[in-house]
């Protein structure tokens, strides 16, 4: 278990020697999210909900305890959703808040973060608070791992909602489709190393605007 734990979520070479994959991206990530607002209009975090691959799912959950078989309780996967969110803080959260043109910092989690599996999928909510409330006529949120280690996409089905917004328009722009001589060039890095060298995370960015009066 200590080893499952050391290595989960952690955009690590150790995992990429344990996971069958030949190329970038290692781990896939489905997302959903909410802003929330507080009452006098200034938005004051960002809760998500990540649901992982069913191939990474297996892989964590292997070797975990469990009163029932297949199953898993928040409780007992509270020591991962530690380990997930602790890795995260490394990597920014892989989460990057603009408002009105100005880079706006987000805090550590808030710590009723937690886990849930359900039909055999991880799923990590947590919520990240701005560090400062902020209210912005064009607030624009970006979630990309710069390495491509980590593939995130929206949900197909409401992937984002505005909680308590004032009269904002929301859109999500997907990111573009990464051209054949891109995957080409992520697939000759090997599997047991980290890409460094084409850091286009930026390129492939899942985008969240909202624009308010």
């Amino acid at each position: 278990m200590n080893a499952v734990l050391r290595i989960l979520f952690a955009v690590a070479v150790s995992l990429a020697f344990v996971l069958p994959a030949s190329a970038h991206p290692h781990v896939w990530v489905t997302m959903k999210s909410e802003l929330v607002y507080a009452a006098d209009g200034t938005i004051t975090g960002v809760r998500h909900a990540w649901s992982f691959d069913d191939m990474f799912s297996a892989f964590a959950t292997q070797g975990l305890e469990s009163k029932e078989k297949g199953k898993f309780t928040r409780e007992e996967l509270s020591p991962l959703a530690k380990v997930n969110v602790e890795s995260l803080k490394e990597y920014d959260y892989f989460t990057y808040a603009t408002a009105d043109g100005a880079k706006t910092p987000l805090g550590e989690p808030q710590p009723d973060y937690w886990l849930d599996y359900t039909n055999e999928v991880l799923t990590l909510h947590f919520t990240l608070p701005f560090k400062t409330p902020v209210k912005a006529k064009e607030l624009k949120l970006e979630i990309y791992d710069p390495t491509i280690f980590v593939d995130f996409s929206f949900a197909k089905q409401s992937p984002v909602q505005l909680v308590g917004a004032p009269q904002c328009k929301l859109d999500v722009q997907l990111p573009r489709e990464m051209t054949f001589a891109e995957g080409k060039a992520l697939s000759q890095i090997p599997a047991d190393q980290q890409n460094t060298s084409m850091a286009w995370g930026a390129q492939f960015a899942n985008r969240i605007l909202v624009h308010c009066p």
